[in-house]
């Protein structure tokens, strides 16, 4: 492994017109072997891992230590995240009061584990405690009014919110004055006022001193999780069934925090790191079952990508499809017959929302291909009747990353009785957020963060949005970022792709936002074999690749369309791609995710 040589770098500008919908320029990181070295040395590790560190902006023998070691001990104690400690307070007194607690979620991945994560912890405390999850297609995201006052009326009287509230500035006062105790723990970003709830928690609230602003909503609740046990122990060491129970939240924090795709780093690393362990050594009785039913239990290991394409959108189609509240319950049943039950039944919505997904898909990109030109339009906006709204925010991101632009999705009602919603994704590094303030005067409401946000319009006013919402994204987007990037960190032909090697590279994990999977790229590549679609819809691409008498299986998620481009490409081709260890059944083998491909350029 190293720098890219000339064979390399040769053509790197040239665009790929062997019927790809856009050109991705290939930037490849330059390295240092001085730096390599010495690294190598004070550190004691390899000079794969000296170069991978070193362009993850890792520098000291110390920080190198703390990175790959990943202890539990770099955990920092509950009480000091914003508001913790008078939350775990409140929280313990209503327990020992016997008074109503209800946990309010989200209905994704990252709000599910929260909201489970937290009831588990309550329960184990003989807490009375229920859950509420709002459905995603009536009510939308976070508190509501109607909701609130509907638990008041069942006895609620304290609301634990979790990965939502931040921003419910009016729901705060509707809960003070129906007489309930809110409690909000989030992670979102902050708006212009604070809620007066009777406690926020917060790792970013204005004021604060906490080093770490990354925690999902399951992150969150896992630290307050960890105070409120302190609290019932009376002692910072929790008894002997909390740290159990702790073991396992920190299962469902990892895989919340795969899910919302939070950068993996600092305190997420050690959730994930050591989340993944229990999730499959002694996972509650509903993760159990999500990985008989998509066969990860043969796995000796998880990894992150497990947690992302495996079992994170199973439980995020429930969400999609209004059931996010079986979600939970799988999260939470202590029944074994009901967790295989709700497994199964969470797995066929799974293939439901991609059906959906596949079908919405199809007639969008028709959409661009006929009427929009996305080589040179800075947006897309589309619309559609009968699109469902619990799957655009999908097709939006699949879109997105296609074209590389800015994408919003727009699910009319079909008898236009009701107002439009829209999800958006963001490409090239436009603000969404500030991009739908910028056009708010055609829409009836928004929401979201910089990289995805939902929208209501109505139908009349769509045109008019795209206009006002291409003109904004214009003057934001710059020529250069129109063209999507592939960060490639060292040329590593096949030869060097040993299991030796591979299991180096692993030593980085877990991967995933602000710690990506290395890209390696290999020139002079040919096909052992025609490669195959596979998967639902025959979405995926499978191929057999050689160079220089090695050949390995690839795989490409998402582009079954470059099998006929590959057969058509005359000559070799270059290929970027993540090396990865197939390790399933006892069989360990070197396997290559593609990330892009190209024309090899003439040899001089």
């Amino acid at each position: 492994m190293g720098a890219p040589g000339a064979d390399a770098h040769a053509g790197m500008d040239a665009g790929m017109d062997a019927g790809m919908d856009m050109v991705k320029r290939w930037r490849f990181l330059q390295h240092d072997p001085d730096r390599i070295a010495s690294l190598e040395s004070r550190a004691n590790v390899s000079p794969i891992l000296a170069q991978l560190l070193l362009s993850r902006g890792i520098t000291q023998p110390e920080d190198v230590r703390t990175f790959l070691e990943v202890k539990l001990t770099g955990l920092r104690e509950p009480e000091l995240l914003p508001g913790v400690r008078e939350a775990a307070d409140r929280i313990h007194a209503a327990v020992v009061d016997r008074r109503r607690i209800v946990v309010y979620g989200d209905y994704d991945a990252d709000g599910m584990t929260a909201t489970g994560l937290l009831y588990n912890c309550l329960r184990l405390l003989g807490a009375d405690v229920g859950y509420y999850v709002p459905n995603r297609l009536d009510e939308g995201y976070g508190l509501n009014d109607d909701a609130l006052r509907q638990l008041a009326s069942r006895g609620a009287s304290q609301i634990i919110s979790v990965d939502c509230g931040i921003a419910s500035v009016q729901q705060a006062l509707t809960a003070r004055e129906i007489g309930l105790e809110l409690i909000i723990t989030d992670h979102h970003q902050l708006a212009d006022r604070i809620p007066e709830a009777a406690t926020v928690v917060h790792p970013r609230l204005p004021g604060s001193l906490y080093p770490f602003g990354g925690l999902c909503g399951a992150g969150v609740a896992f630290k307050l999780a960890w105070a409120i046990c302190q609290r019932a122990s009376n002692a910072q060491r929790v008894s002997p069934p909390m740290r159990d129970y702790l073991l396992a939240a920190m299962g469902l924090a990892a895989l919340g925090t795969v899910a919302d795709v939070v950068p993996l780093v600092d305190e997420n690393r050690i959730l994930v790191r050591h989340g993944l362990t229990s999730l499959r050594h002694s996972p509650l009785a509903g993760i159990a079952a999500l990985l008989e039913v998509t066969q990860l239990n043969q796995k000796p290991r998880l990894t992150s990508e497990d947690v992302g394409f495996s079992l994170a959108p199973r439980l995020n189609a429930a969400g999609r499809l209004g059931q996010a509240t079986l979600g939970v319950e799988l999260l939470t049943t202590q029944s074994p017959e009901r967790a295989q039950a709700l497994a199964d039944y969470i797995h066929q919505l799974n293939s439901s929302r991609e059906s959906l997904e596949r079908s919405i898909y199809l007639a969008a990109n028709k959409l661009v291909k006929e009427r929009f030109d996305p080589q040179h339009d800075p947006a897309l906006v589309l619309a559609g009747a009968g699109w469902h709204a619990g799957v655009i925010g999908i097709v939006a991101g699949r879109l997105a990353e296609k074209y590389h632009r800015p994408v919003v999705m727009i699910a009319l009602d079909q008898v236009g009785s009701r107002p439009g919603t829209g999800s958006a994704r963001s490409a090239g590094g436009v603000d969404l957020y500030d991009a739908l303030n910028a056009c708010s005067e055609h829409l009836l409401g928004f929401g979201g963060h910089a990289a995805a946000a939902g929208l209501r319009i109505d139908e009349s006013r769509v045109d008019a949005f795209r206009d006002h919402f291409c003109d904004h994204v214009a003057g934001e987007l710059s020529e250069a970022n129109r063209v999507a990037e592939i960060r490639i960190d060292a040329e590593a032909p096949f030869s060097q792709l040993t299991l030796h090697t591979v299991d180096q590279i692993e030593q980085l994990a877990p991967f995933g936002e602000g710690n990506p999977r290395p890209v390696l790229c290999a020139g002079g590549v040919t096909l052992a074999e025609p490669p195959k679609r596979m998967g639902g819809g025959e979405r995926h691409l499978s191929a057999r690749l050689s160079q220089h008498g090695v050949t390995l299986r690839s795989v490409a998620f998402g582009q079954g369309d470059w099998a006929d481009e590959l057969v058509q490409t005359p000559g070799p081709f270059d290929v970027a791609y993540r090396p990865v260890i197939n390790d399933f059944r006892g069989r360990r083998n070197v396997e290559l995710h593609i990330v892009d491909w190209r024309p090899s350029a003439p040899r001089p």
